[in-house]
């Protein structure tokens, strides 16, 4: 599989009617998952919360999203990141630890509940990256 970048999303409790309404807007296949599905918080109040949300747009298009957790800050106008995804485990390390470089790590890089390898950081300059390693196995 070749490496994607893309937007991924954050809501606060309307990620599924968000990207609901991006499906009508661009056709395509929408898959969600939800954070009971991962047993992912211990707030039994998100359990029908999207933990995970790809929207595979009719023309190639592809935007990810999600519902913030209670735990953890959200706020309008910084609630999106950018995505690295794909099964190159080699080229996709190198961009994680280039990108690691004065970074805060908010997840490190490891072994994610639904079986890839995933982490979470803001960069030297603001910005929120996510990447994703699929098929990598514990």
């Amino acid at each position: 599989m070749q490496t994607r970048l893309n937007p991924y999303l954050s809501f606060r409790d309307n990620a599924r009617q968000a990207l609901e309404f991006y499906k009508s807007v661009f056709g395509g296949n929408l898959y969600l998952s939800t954070y009971k599905e991962f047993h992912a918080s211990p707030d039994p109040s998100e359990d029908d919360k999207i933990m995970h949300g790809f929207l595979d747009g009719a023309n190639g298009m592809q935007l990810m999203a999600s519902d913030t957790p209670k735990s953890m800050e959200y706020s309008v106008g910084t609630n999106f990141s950018v995505s690295l995804s794909g099964d190159n485990e080699a080229e996709l390390r190198g961009y994680w630890e280039k990108l690691s470089v004065g970074a805060a790590i908010a997840m490190p890089l490891e072994m994610a509940p639904w079986g890839d390898t995933f982490g979470m950081l803001k960069d030297k300059f603001g910005v929120h990256w996510m990447v994703n390693i699929s098929g990598q196995k514990a």
